[in-house]
């Protein structure tokens, strides 16, 4: 039973980003490509231990290498994003990134064959066979373990703010849900998942991550699919929210926000900050806020008086933290509107294209 331990936690401000991406065909529809680029041809030597499929065989996903420095991160972004894009175009595919591809039915695609996946879809049933999702996930690194604790409990606040930013997922299984972020929304069917209640400490996370291996709830760490949740085993806080993105930039922003944050939450803390305790069902309603209504969503406000726009809180914290790449992301046109307004004025076929992965 593979278990995380306190002493990960011994570097502040590190980055890694995953990012779980289509594989597609050269129409860029959904094709079941990841056992010739995970198990049957070697990857390039950048992506060796950092590739690997999700339950589908048309989802792959990717780690950067520990990225040391923030002025590092696009580099390392596109070079893993060049090397999948090179990996899957000399095997005949080609690679695609939203929240969901519009065009993918789940019915219809077929299941990686991973004992780990297989176990899940005998165990979780209808709510993982269903699950096509692909998100982005952004690891910083924290050097203590209850600081960890208590900046994931802070963030929890933010994570309906990414996830309006980067909504991206308007269809599921061909169809208009009318919501901004469908992935969000479907991935909450999944035990474990969405918004975590509030953890004392360290030792409280620690005592219900042994709970729920104990009690056979999940089968490894990993299964705790939350929106924002202490990595035990990488000693960082990891922020599972975002939609995944075709372009970098909007990826990169994230991850500028992210560590932005998880810095000034570490100097809340070492000032002793008593922190929000703020009720999950109250962070839940602006998680719904932000599926719903994407770059339109207004949140209850942090400090729980009153509603405050998106486009409002962008300008604080783009000010607040002296950051820019989430202000250039909301005021352009959303990845949902983008989605909807190509599929109705130009047809599926540019939809498609439009989502293929960009590496510069």
């Amino acid at each position: 039973m593979e278990r995380g331990s306190p002493e990960s936690f011994t570097r502040m401000g590190t980055l890694g980003i995953e990012e779980e991406c289509f594989v597609v065909d050269e129409r860029g529809r959904p094709t079941s490509g990841t056992d010739e680029l995970v198990y049957e041809h070697d990857p390039p030597e950048l992506l060796e231990e950092r590739l690997d499929h999700e339950l589908f065989k048309f989802v792959i996903e990717t780690q950067t290498p520990l990225i040391e420095d923030p002025g590092g991160a696009r580099e390392a972004l596109l070079d893993v994003r060049e090397a999948l894009v090179e990996h899957a175009r000399e095997h005949g595919f080609e690679i695609a990134a939203a929240g969901l591809h519009p065009l993918a039915k789940w019915r219809e695609l077929e299941h990686a064959e991973k004992p780990r996946y297989r176990s899940q879809l005998e165990r979780i049933q209808y709510p993982q066979h269903r699950n096509t999702t692909a998100g982005v996930h952004v690891h910083v690194g924290v050097d203590d373990a209850d600081k960890a604790v208590w900046i994931a409990n802070e963030l929890r606040w933010y994570v309906p703010v990414m996830l309006a930013l980067s909504a991206n997922s308007p269809y599921w299984n061909g169809f208009d849900t009318g919501l901004e972020s469908a992935r969000a929304k479907i991935f909450e069917a999944l035990p474990n998942t969405g918004m975590p209640t509030c953890f004392e400490d360290f030792e409280a996370f620690d005592t219900f991550e042994r709970r729920m291996l104990e009690t056979e709830s999940i089968n490894d760490r990993g299964e705790l699919w939350y929106d924002v949740r202490p990595h035990t085993g990488h000693g960082t806080v990891e922020i599972r929210t975002p939609d995944g993105q075709a372009d970098p930039d909007v990826v990169l922003a994230f991850v500028e926000y992210s560590h932005a944050l998880v810095e000034a939450l570490a100097e809340e803390y070492e000032d002793g900050a008593p922190g929000h305790q703020h009720r999950r069902e109250l962070l839940d309603e602006n998680k719904w806020r932000a599926i719903r209504h994407g770059h339109d969503a207004s949140f209850i406000a942090r400090d729980l008086e009153g509603t405050v726009d998106l486009g409002e809180l962008v300008d604080r914290e783009c000010e607040r933290l002296g950051i820019d790449g989430i202000k250039r992301v909301y005021e352009r046109e959303s990845g949902a509107s983008r989605q909807r307004r190509l599929r109705e004025t130009e047809g599926v076929d540019a939809l498609c294209e439009s989502l293929l992965l960009q590496t510069e």
